[in-house]
């Protein structure tokens, strides 16, 4: 799961070992980190449960942040703060409904069938006859996932806890451009993730308890913290200082694959021929809509 876009600027300088991937390579790199992230966050989830493990996931993360963009909390109005609360909540309820549904199906199909959200705001925003040909390929993708339609194959309530998590994902994004127009660099984003950890933190409390004090559970979440948003973001931003954001769209639409196989060598989840190809539908089918999103956009630049 990308668990969302990259703030609006990156730092002036990059290391140089990072600066040598290659914007391209940066990208790829962050998608490895989140999907390996999500992985890891699969195992810890006996330990601690998936509330356990998504408040710590988003406590590490929001203390990492605040402590590195330490943002004001003075010169901003009440929509401000209202755009940013209701990024935070809408944070904390994709995270929360999409480890719900790793703990029920593999990690690759959920990754699958979370990606149709952005996909479908893709496709309703760019308003092309085309698209329709791209909401075809992602229907007959999950048509395959499903095992014929029916979902015999996989845990119905895992499937929609992963579409919810899709519908979280896609106004994320919409929330995630806002704030980034209210609030300087990274600030919306670290103030959300703050607003995440607080509003989580009673649902972890109350499935994991003192489960959640246990040094060992507390050093696996703090590295599924990393792994999932502190080092996908700082590569994210990275990348889109040399990227265009439609390159970007277009790899990020690469992570049902990443998440397969980081399933496959973290979780032995295998796919069957059937689920490899019903993945490779929905990827090509977010890859088209991108791809059609951007000559349109292009189209309109000629006309103006």
């Amino acid at each position: 799961m990308a668990d969302g876009t990259a703030p609006d600027r990156a730092p002036d300088a990059a290391p140089r070992g990072l600066r040598a991937l290659g914007p391209v390579g940066l990208v790829l790199a962050g998608g490895i980190s989140v999907q390996f992230g999500g992985a890891l966050a699969v195992s810890l989830m006996p330990r601690a449960g998936a509330l356990g493990v998504v408040t710590l996931r988003l406590a590490v993360a929001a203390i990492v942040l605040m402590v590195i963009c330490r943002p004001s909390l003075r010169g901003h109005s009440r929509a401000d703060w209202g755009t940013v609360v209701v990024f935070g909540v809408t944070m904390a309820a994709m995270n929360g409904l999409f480890y719900q549904s790793v703990a029920r199906i593999p990690l690759g199909p959920a990754v699958t069938l979370e990606v149709l959200g952005p996909l479908a705001l893709s496709v309703l925003a760019s308003r092309r006859a085309l698209n329709l040909v791209w909401a075809g390929l992602a229907l007959g993708g999950v048509f395959l996932l499903g095992g014929g339609g029916g979902f015999d194959g996989l845990d119905p309530v895992g499937v929609a806890f992963a579409l919810s998590a899709g519908v979280m994902w896609a106004a994320y994004i919409v929330f995630s451009a806002r704030t980034g127009r209210r609030f300087p660099q990274a600030d919306g984003l670290a103030l959300a993730m703050a607003v995440a950890a607080v509003v989580f933190f009673p649902l972890g409390v109350i499935e994991s308890g003192d489960k959640l004090l246990n040094p060992t559970t507390i050093a696996l979440g703090a590295a599924v913290a990393v792994l999932s948003s502190v080092l996908p973001y700082t590569l994210e931003l990275l990348a889109l200082r040399r990227l265009p954001a439609s390159t970007f769209a277009v790899l990020m639409s690469l992570e049902p694959a990443i998440a397969s196989v980081a399933g496959f060598l973290v979780l032995s989840q295998a796919l069957s021929m059937t689920e490899a190809m019903a993945i490779a539908l929905v990827i090509g089918a977010s890859m088209g809509a991108v791809r059609t999103q951007i000559g349109r956009g292009k189209a309109k630049s000629l006309d103006a």
